[in-house]
């Protein structure tokens, strides 16, 4: 945790200091994860992976000061945006564990600025792609491999910035271990960290044999594949087998010709996460709660990508393969899964250059909604959650970047009806205020296949993004595009509305009053599905 606070604190983009898109953790020697920080779930469970290629390529010659760092999707990492910075900590010339921090980046280079564009065909469109390497050695910076960063990046001053917060993330995680081998022993402390991940596999089998065994089987569906508009299916068969899960997504797509693929290390990622948040809140979340599920995937397929895949947009795949976990467990526990969210964030970026061809970048990430729940409404306006993110402020925004938020607010008449109603829909209306076009880059899903209803409740509501809404001239945007936008113009973007959970005529009538009193929904809508 403070780890993640000094990355708060030290970074220059709102994508970390504001949306908090990063994740901070520690390793043992053997590359299973001690303990998780604050900030993205999904960020978490990929980090073994990251720390293993360091291992792969280094370990014979890791020394005390150095700093790794990666983003290959094909080589520990999982899309371009996101580096992994790893710090081995020695003790009397051992590695006693290792300080992991993965952060998205503002800019990456490549022909989209944000490095998001779900409309890129291969992994060198996407931008500068870094295998595990030394940033620091001996506690001396790579001032080559910095200078070569520099060069390939629209904004390299956040950028660096950015990497000089994880760095300083990195160092209170040393400073941090440090002081627990002083108070505790390095024998102790080991010991220590070996039975915090025994703790937390029997934790999580124990929590797993408390469920109905059985072969349990869902399909959800993305919209597009990013180039076109068809469904690309992501299918699971889930195992719950005495104390162990097995999420089996074999059938799934293969990879797609646009940049929804995904790794393996993110696919196992988001099935954990899945899982995590339907057993109990007491598990910890640690390597030790990996160690009780088995996530299979087929090689060359949208959830183990392989060379020249894209994988930039890889997000709205990550998200689906959450709400197919989630549908499958919910035919095992129905009483406690809820309906689908609105299915992921809404993340875009508008990049280009000033009358004095200045550089900037702007990544917003947007969202969103729960669906509702076996015992209660789902929430409005709350990260995902296998995120745990949140927006950047309209202050914040504006100051930073040449764009004005227009408005920002609840959708009524959205989200699914149900016994207890999924989480209204949110709209965020940009103005871009720039002399010079820009580029404007668009992620978005569920405009087609709705957040799933469950137990009888109705499924979500669409999503939708507008460029020029109400003026006439008014263009419906794709879920995943990018396009231009010129001084003056204002993009919509609407998310979708959450999945219902149970009867809608179950619902209290005092409940249904109340959301007309606020304005969620007005009395047309409660007619058509309350009465």
């Amino acid at each position: 945790n403070e780890m993640a606070l000094t990355l708060v604190r030290a970074s220059y983009s709102g994508i970390l200091r504001e949306n908090m898109d990063f994740s901070t953790g520690l390793a043992n020697p053997n590359s299973e994860m001690i303990s998780q920080g604050l900030s993205v779930p999904l960020q978490f469970g990929p980090m073994p992976d990251a720390v293993n290629a360091v291992r792969r390529a280094w370990e014979a010659r890791m020394e005390p000061g150095d700093i790794f760092v990666l983003n290959d999707p094909f080589e520990g990492g999982t899309h371009l945006p996101d580096f992994f910075f790893i710090k081995p900590i020695f003790l009397d010339g051992v590695i006693f564990c290792y300080a992991c921090v993965a952060g998205h980046q503002i800019d990456v280079g490549g022909r989209v600025a944000g490095g998001n564009a779900c409309d890129s065909t291969e992994v060198y469109a996407e931008g500068l792609r870094v295998p595990p390497l030394k940033l620091f050695e001996k506690g001396v910076p790579n001032e080559t491999l910095f200078n070569i960063i520099e060069r390939n990046v629209r904004v390299p001053v956040k950028l660096l910035g950015d990497f000089r917060a994880q760095i300083a993330s990195l160092e209170t995680g040393e400073n941090g271990i440090q002081q627990l081998i002083k108070r505790y022993g390095a024998n102790d402390l080991r010991n220590y960290f070996d039975a915090l991940l025994d703790y937390g596999e029997r934790q999580t089998r124990k929590a797993i044999a408390e469920l109905p065994p059985g072969e349990y089987h869902f399909t959800d569906y993305l919209d597009s594949d990013g180039i076109e508009r068809r469904a690309v299916p992501i299918t699971l068969k889930l195992t719950i087998a005495t104390d162990r899960i097995i999420a089996d997504f074999t059938g799934s797509s293969p990879q797609v010709q646009g940049a929804n693929n995904s790794t393996a290390s993110m696919a196992k990622s988001s099935t954990y996460g899945a899982i995590r948040s339907v057993l109990r809140g007491d598990i910890p979340s640690n390597g030790g709660f990996f160690r009780a599920i088995e996530v299979i995937t087929e090689k060359g397929s949208i959830l183990d990508c392989v060379l020249p895949a894209a994988s930039g947009g890889r997000g709205v795949t990550l998200f689906r393969i959450v709400d197919t976990v989630w549908g499958a467990l919910a035919k095992a526990v129905p009483d406690r899964v809820p309906a689908a969210t609105e299915g992921g964030t809404t993340v875009f970026s508008i990049g280009g250059y000033d009358e004095n061809r200045a550089p900037f970048v702007f990544v917003e990430i947007f969202g969103g909604s729960w669906g509702g729940r076996p015992d209660r409404d789902g929430i409005d306006g709350i990260s995902h959650p296998v995120l745990n993110q949140r927006n950047i402020p309209a202050e914040v925004m504006e100051a930073e970047n040449p764009v004005e938020l227009v408005r920002y607010g609840f959708v009524p008449d959205t989200g699914g009806a149900g016994k207890y109603r999924g989480g209204l829909s949110l709209v965020r209306d940009v103005r871009y205020l720039g002399a010079v076009p820009a580029q404007l880059q668009l992620r978005s899903d569920r405009c087609e296949h709705m957040p799933y209803g469950l137990a009888g409740g109705k499924d979500g509501t669409p999503s939708y993004n507008l460029l020029n809404p109400g003026t006439g001239a008014e263009k419906k945007l794709k879920a995943m595009d990018t396009t231009t936008i010129k001084k003056g113009e204002t993009v919509r973007f609407v998310t979708p509305g959450a999945g219902g959970w149970g009867d809608p005529l179950d619902r209290d009538p005092l409940a249904v009053a109340v959301d007309v009193r606020e304005g969620r929904l007005t009395p047309a809508y409660v007619r058509k599905h309350y009465l």
